[in-house]
């Protein structure tokens, strides 16, 4: 006989929180024991439920309580749940403050709902899910910096070095034997290669002992 795994929705918006619960709630793998429009109201509601429900669907931009406030409130409660979160939001920070606060997934509002469905049964399979873009963030924020040595030429960096050296952009033209036009126009390149806006950035960069 198939078990179907409790599930809960909190979503504000009525036209999301409707297309969730009748996709979500008609698939066999759910039922759907709780659907509210904020945390405060799942919390209160909670006592009620046929059954404590094993998954969470939050969204993170609610009334109250934020998604990401209510997944330490919803632990709490409900030690064996797990929250995942879904919202418009792609940015790291929110990111990472959804897993610091226990979140097993994030996804998009943008996902699928077929997919939405995907991720949760990959909840109770283990797993982490996560949409494609929410991914590239994490796998860029591990990923080391490349030094300047390994992206720049060594004709910028002769021209960082002279910077390092405190010269004026007269001297560095003097120096490298170049227009201060073409030492400005190395220093835009230099700054889009390493993605600074100014010379303190450049110069942190840069610093002696950088890995």
């Amino acid at each position: 006989m198939h078990v179907s795994t409790p599930l809960a929705i909190i979503e504000d918006d009525p036209a999301i929180r409707q297309s969730y619960v009748t996709y979500l709630c008609a698939q066999p793998e759910f039922d759907c024991v709780l659907v509210a429009g904020s945390v405060e109201e799942f919390l209160e509601e909670l006592p009620s439920a046929r059954q404590p429900p094993r998954l969470v669907l939050s969204d993170i931009g609610l009334p109250g309580l934020t998604g990401i406030e209510g997944v330490g409130r919803i632990r709490r409660v409900l030690p064996k749940a797990e929250v995942v979160l879904i919202t418009v939001y792609a940015d790291p920070e929110r990111l990472f403050q959804a897993l610091c606060a226990g979140a097993v997934g994030y996804l998009l509002k943008s996902t699928m709902l077929r997919d939405v469905k995907t991720a949760l049964l990959e909840v109770l399979d283990g797993g982490s899910p996560m949409s494609p873009a929410i991914a590239r963030h994490i796998v860029r924020h591990f990923q080391p910096a490349p030094s300047p040595s390994e992206i720049l030429t060594a004709r910028e960096l002769q021209l960082v070095q002279a910077i390092e050296e405190g010269l004026s952009y007269r001297l560095v033209a003097e120096r490298l034997g170049i227009s201060i036009n073409t030492v400005r126009t190395f220093i835009r390149r230099i700054y889009d290669k390493l993605q600074v806006n100014s010379k303190a950035e450049l110069l942190a960069r840069h610093r002696p002992g950088r890995t």
